[in-house]
């Protein structure tokens, strides 16, 4: 799998579900601003993917003009149960590089699923993504984010109700859009620094 392809793929998810959904309403203005890195990882472990995370939390505290990153992690980490155990490792990671209130991961699955709901429920596509990846937040700017915002606790039933309302199959054949090849590829991914 090319690496240009897998950030493409996300890049499309981001723009078509994430912004065109309104999913995240901060995302549309730091894709606008091209704040937003798009890395696709080599990893093929677990432990590989790590190796990585500690390099995009390094990344983002030497370039601060970068809001965030999507660590995408095609090669590893593909059953959603793993997943989530591989995140709580890159969450520990996180807090014993003294990084806890600093930054924070958000995840994100083709096979996400919440606690309680069936495997096929809409809302489990508000977390759906092209492929597994985690996406390393600055704590400080969505802070000041949502502090800006009039009704923050709006959101998640808001996202249920605008994904429900499309229903499934609609969303599966969004996510699914966004990994057919499209175009030329894109010369700057942001995944080359």
């Amino acid at each position: 799998m090319k690496e240009s392809h897998c950030v493409d793929a996300t890049r499309r998810w981001v723009e078509r579900v994430v912004v065109a959904l309104n999913l995240c309403p901060f995302a549309r203005k730091e894709l606008v601003q091209e704040r937003i890195r798009f890395v696709c990882s080599e990893a093929v472990s677990e432990e590989a993917l790590l190796c990585d995370v500690h390099d995009e939390l390094q990344y983002l505290e030497q370039h601060p003009d970068v809001e965030t990153t999507l660590l995408i992690h095609p090669r590893v980490l593909q059953e959603f149960g793993a997943y989530l155990d591989g995140l709580a490792d890159a969450e520990a990671l996180l807090a014993h590089l003294g990084f806890e209130g600093v930054y924070q991961i958000a995840s994100f699955h083709p096979d996400y699923q919440f606690a309680g709901t069936d495997n096929e429920a809409a809302e489990n596509y508000t977390n759906r993504s092209p492929y597994p990846m985690m996406h390393l937040l600055r704590e400080q700017s969505l802070e000041q984010a949502i502090a800006g915002y009039p009704d923050i606790d709006s959101i998640p039933r808001n996202n249920i109700d605008r994904v429900a309302s499309l229903g499934v199959p609609a969303m599966r054949a969004m996510v699914a859009e966004c990994l057919q090849t499209a175009g030329p590829e894109r010369a700057t991914t942001g995944d080359s620094d």
